[in-house]
């Protein structure tokens, strides 16, 4: 700092130096000015008696005598008497002031014309002029008047008057021009004395005038420039960038303006220079006056001082401006390296805070990802330092006047570069230790669940048998064989390896991976030790027998629901993190098992349920944790006025819109689920019941995900926010706020995994057709939040889309159009050019809208939806099958006057929405028909309601159905008519549906079904002779779902959308099915295949009961032949 203060003193002393001459040089211009003006002698201008000179009783012709003396000339000037006595002293003593000092020291000559005059005149002249003349006088020559008695009378008065005309210098009375030339050379007298001087008074008053003014700037210029330069000299540099800027900017513009001037002065004394030698140019003969040539020469010294004066000026600027722009760098690079600096401390104190090694290996790849992202954010402030660096050394290198203040500066930023590049590369050097590390735990843990699943998955019955046993031991051993690159091999070797990362958790997480593989390591030698004894002798044949469900002993508690109120578990009672939630007694339960289980396969399962429902309460309790900290650490600051001042405008009063409903969500975990789910504890198979207990509970995340987007889109503009910066360093969190906002998400799709585990341990349990329905229900939430999504996204639907009922699907098709009454060539090009469209399906109705892609990120990323068109359900009819295509259906509507050919992605797809659509059709015809029955109770009292399935269909029954089965191959004749009372009396709330009307004629001509005909029942069991619900009858159905055959040999492997005839019933819930698609024949459990069949229908045609308002009709030939379309007729609204 010492050097820093010297060097700038020695840079002011420099400045100070160079003020100093150019002082001097403007000082010597100011004084030159006066001189060549003699202005130090006589101050007067031609400006300030411009009025008198105009007169011109007196002129300076610029002749000259013999001996070089300026010529005055009085002309005959008439009131010459009456001219006042101070014009007369100020012209001519400006006229003496103008020759310079040379030719005025020899003095001058008078030339007095009195040619016109008279003797009296004359006389008063000569003596008026005498006594007021202030130079020196040479010589006077007086041209007498030339009339002959006023020249008699000036003789004769002169000689006798001779005393009173001595002056210093003689009088010469002369008669006439020529004496007068005599005297004076005929070429420095003007013509009007017989000369040939040319002189014009008015342009030698211009040049007087133009040559004084133009001086009089010069010297205003230099001392402006003095007294600017002395206002530079003395301004102290600030200390900041915006003051320093500002003082340069200032200066730069008051140097500019004199510029201006100089320039301005400049050009003022070449234009009087070019006016001067005006004559030269039109004559380049002639010659100049010497009183022009002393202009000349006047203005030319000026123009030389002026030239001196900016080259000093110059001079002193430039050095000035050296020294502002100097400080002005170093201004900047101090502000720039104090924000440097800061960023860099900031980052590396977060860099500080990767102290984690993770707790798994998704968590430390989550960790790497973080850390990658950090260093990338990172690296503008690193590259930003280094290039402030390289810039101050640049400074340096241009003999910067503040070295000593910039080299400190430089060095310590290249040395926090290097030490935060270091520290990254140490902090990635061990998150992939650590990934290492835990990649071999979860290597090990998955050895030993697989081993374990092994063991539990070998079934008692084959391992009775010598074959079985040697089978058995052989995957035993392969198993074991793939031990030596998945399990740990020695552990101090792992403890030696990875020193560097093992905290005390860590440490403990290895050592019970470690136990938990020594003790499947024994139980795999335990059950090679029995299954040797079985292989090496067998005394007496065993009959294998498998066990029945029914076989396992039921869970002591059937209802654990009930125990809700007891205290014996705490929410410490088990380990916080998620991954190190392995008991020390674990493997102790093994031996101990579930009081009634009796083999190790039993065992074996138990233990697996116990770590899915461990799994299942740990992070549970973590997910209540995480949301009471989010709502505490951030929602709860957003209101305290403590924190008010760091929340940007864009997030005033936006709380409800970035959190959601997740103060709701948290309450139900918190106060309700998770201790719920902590009375399971001890029975994990029977967690399906809590599930369902709760199902309509979970209904609060759609809402959440619905305003997810809007959340994201909030924080996205607000992430910067110092706000969220501050809560995340209170809460020690490593993870940003945007994290924890997509926990609820998270949580809501991680249930259906662990029932999915837990079901998979449980098939043979109390509790299994529980978990199967838990199961089905969370998907079916999922499924409904991902549709709501969908659906917040249409536009342009004028209606309220909640009127239109549930959303039963939603997906993408292309769409082929033919309208009968549409021109033809629009029908011919509708079939080839399909239409790209977003079908949601409703109960009440299908909407088609167009998707289109938006650009943005996250949320903004997902499509919207344009509304097109939609179909009211009541007057739709589907066919199942388009010929040419096993993708194809087609949704016909109004009588097939509108029919939408629709191209699924896949058969599946289409097999699910054809499925779908036949439930939605259906319940509307069983709607109608409980409708059309209670009416007819209600007007006839004497036709009793259907009483039961089983009473036989009346000839008027028969009847109709043999018309029914007739029409079948006429998909286009397979309409449904209902009367007017059936028609919503209402129309305002099916507003933007396509409507349809129709009556009782219009069912006759087209060979309807007549008032009197009744509506079908809606199921083919009630026509079977009353099956009651969840019952098979024999017939042909349509499969919704896969199934495997895992039964035995003789079991059957069908697939959705094959037609399967159930042949018989038998023993033990077998039913024996005939696969019509395939040909093959085989069992399927009957509880699998009310699964696998669903609300498919069978192929016999529907009965009808008797109605008295109208008709309505459903044919379902899904099944009837494999040429056969299958059509739904529409209930018309």
């Amino acid at each position: 700092m010492i050097l820093f203060y010297r060097r700038m003193r020695f840079w002011l002393r420099n400045e100070e130096m160079a003020l100093e001459q150019m002082v001097q040089r403007l000082n010597a211009v100011s004084q030159d000015t006066d001189e060549i003006m003699h202005q130090d002698i006589t101050p007067l201008c031609a400006a300030d008696i411009e009025d008198q000179l105009k007169k011109q009783f007196a002129y300076l012709s610029g002749g000259r005598g013999q001996d070089g003396c300026p010529v005055i000339t009085f002309p005959d000037y008439p009131a010459f008497s009456e001219i006042p006595e101070k014009e007369f002293q100020n012209v001519l003593t400006y006229l003496t002031s103008i020759p310079s000092l040379q030719d005025t020291g020899i003095g001058f000559i008078l030339v007095i014309d009195r040619r016109q005059d008279k003797w009296t005149s004359v006389k008063a002249s000569v003596l008026r002029i005498a006594a007021s003349f202030p130079g020196n006088l040479q010589l006077v020559l007086v041209l007498r008047p030339t009339g002959f008695l006023q020249r008699t009378l000036s003789d004769i008065a002169f000689k006798f008057n001779r005393d009173e005309f001595k002056m210093k210098v003689p009088i010469i009375m002369l008669s006439s021009v020529p004496e007068l030339q005599s005297y004076i050379d005929k070429t420095q007298l003007t013509e009007d004395l017989g000369g040939t001087l040319d002189y014009c008074h008015s342009r030698w008053l211009s040049h007087r005038t133009a040559i004084e003014s133009f001086a009089l700037m010069v010297k205003q210029t230099a001392q402006m420039l003095q007294s600017f330069g002395t206002e530079l000299a003395e301004t102290e540099l600030p200390n900041d960038v915006q003051s320093t800027s500002s003082i340069l900017s200032a200066h730069t513009e008051k140097k500019g303006q004199m510029k201006e001037d100089m320039m301005l002065a400049l050009k003022e004394g070449h234009t009087i220079l070019e006016s001067i030698r005006e004559p030269l140019a039109k004559n380049p003969e002639s010659n100049l006056n010497q009183d022009q040539l002393d202009n000349q020469t006047t203005v030319q010294r000026l123009l030389d001082q002026l030239g001196e004066t900016e080259a000093a000026f110059d001079e002193f600027w430039a050095k000035h401006q050296q020294k502002l722009e100097q400080c002005l760098q170093l201004r900047n690079f101090e502000q720039n390296f104090r924000e440097v600096k800061a960023i860099l401390d900031v980052v590396s104190e977060r860099l500080s805070a990767f102290t984690d090694v993770g707790n798994s290996y998704a968590h430390v790849e989550h960790m790497l990802k973080d850390l990658a992202s950090f260093e990338e954010k990172s690296k503008e402030a690193v590259e930003k330092a280094r290039a402030l660096s390289l810039e101050g050394n640049q400074l340096i290198q241009s003999k910067h006047y503040a070295v000593d203040s910039i080299l400190p500066k430089c060095n310590e930023l290249q040395h926090l570069c290097d030490e935060f590049t270091t520290e990254m590369g140490r902090r990635r050097n061990l998150l992939h230790q650590s990934l290492e590390l835990h990649g071999l735990l979860e290597k090990s843990m998955k050895w030993c669940d697989d081993g374990i699943y092994l063991l539990a998955s070998q079934p008692v019955d084959k391992c009775q048998s010598q074959d079985g046993a040697e089978s058995a031991l052989q995957e035993i051993e392969k198993f074991l064989d793939t031990g030596a690159k998945n399990k740990i091999q020695e552990l101090n070797k792992v403890y030696k390896e990875y020193e560097s990362i093992l905290n005390p958790d860590l440490k403990e997480h290895v050592q019970k991976v470690f136990q938990k593989q020594e003790s499947m390591e024994e139980m795999f030698q335990k059950r090679q030790v029995s299954l040797k004894k079985l292989a090496a002798k067998q005394t007496r044949p065993v009959q294998p027998v498998a066990p029945r469900p029914e076989a396992f002993t039921k869970s002591p508690c059937p209802s654990p629901g009930l125990r809700r109120g007891s205290e014996n578990l705490s929410e410490g009672s088990v380990p916080r993190r998620g991954n190190y939630r392995r008991a020390k007694s674990e493997m102790s339960d093994i031996q101990q098992g579930r009081s009634g289980s009796t083999t190790d396969d039993e065992e074996n399962l138990a233990i697996l349920r116990r770590h899915v429902m461990n799994e299942l309460i740990e992070t549970e309790r973590a997910y209540v944790e995480e949301l009471l900290c989010v709502l505490e650490g951030y929602a709860a600051e957003m209101d305290n006025p403590l924190m008010m001042h760091l929340i940007s405008p864009a997030l005033q009063n936006k709380k409800d819109v970035l959190f959601g409903n997740m103060e709701e969500i948290y309450h139900f975990h918190n106060r309700i689920f998770l201790r719920e789910l902590e009375n399971y504890i001890d029975y994990p198979e029977l967690v399906g019941r809590c599930f369902l207990e709760r199902m309509e509970d979970f209904q609060i995340y759609e809402k959440y995900c619905q305003n997810k987007p809007r959340s994201e889109s909030l924080w996205r503009q607000c992430s910067d926010c110092v706000f969220f910066q501050e809560c995340q360093k209170k809460l020690d969190h490593k993870l940003s706020l945007d994290s924890y906002l997509l926990k609820p998400v998270q949580r809501i799709t991680k249930y259906q995994l662990l029932l999915k585990e837990m079901l998979k341990y449980s098939k043979n349990c109390e509790g299994a057709e529980d978990l199967q329905e838990a199961l089905t229900s969370i998907l079916g939430i999922l499924k409904a939040v991902n549709d709501s999504m969908h659906l917040i996204a249409i536009t342009g639907y004028d209606g309220n889309l909640n009127e239109l009922g549930k959303l039963l699907m939603q997906g993408s098709f292309s769409v082929w159009t033919d309208h009968k009454k549409g021109h033809a060539k629009v029908k011919d090009l509708a079939r080839f050019k399909p239409m790209q469209r977003h079908l949601f399906l409703h109960e009440k109705a299908v909407l088609f809208c167009k998707k289109r892609e938006e650009n943005g990120e996250g949320y903004e990323k997902a499509p919207s939806y344009s509304y097109k068109q939609s179909l009211n359900m009541t007057a739709v009819g589907i066919t199942e099958n388009v010929k040419g295509d096993v993708k194809k259906f087609e949704i016909w509507y109004n009588a097939r006057e509108e029919v939408y050919i629709i191209q699924a992605p896949t058969p599946e797809i289409k097999a699910t929405w054809v499925n779908e659509i036949r439930k939605v059709l259906t319940s509307q015809l069983q709607a109608c028909r409980e409708a059309s029955q209670h009416r007819a109770l209600e007007q006839t009292q004497s036709l009793p309601l259907p009483t039961s399935s089983n009473t036989s269909p009346s000839k008027n029954q028969t009847k109709n159905v043999k018309k029914l089965e007739e029409r079948k191959t006429d998909p286009a004749s397979l309409e449904g008519y209902v009367s007017s009372a059936s028609v919503p009396k209402n129309p305002d709330k099916n507003k933007g549906w396509t409507k349809t009307s129709s009556s009782l004629d219009a069912a006759e001509d087209n060979d309807g079904w007549s008032s009197t005909e009744e509506p079908l029942n809606s199921s083919d069991a009630e026509e079977e002779g009353g099956a009651g619900p969840g019952k098979l009858v024999p017939g042909k159905y349509t499969v919704v779902a896969d199934h495997d055959e895992k039964g035995g040999p003789e079991a059957l492997a069908v697939k959705s959308g094959d037609i399967v005839e159930l042949l018989h019933e038998g023993e033990e819930g077998l039913w024996f099915v005939k696969n019509m698609t395939t040909s093959k024949e085989g069992w399927v459990p009957a509880s699998n295949l009310l699964a696998l069949i669903g609300n498919s229908k069978s192929a016999q045609s529907l009965s009808s009961s008797e109605s008295g308002t109208g008709s309505t009709f459903l044919s379902s030939s899904s099944s009837c032949s494999e040429s056969c379309n299958a059509t739904f007729s529409d209930i018309k609204g």
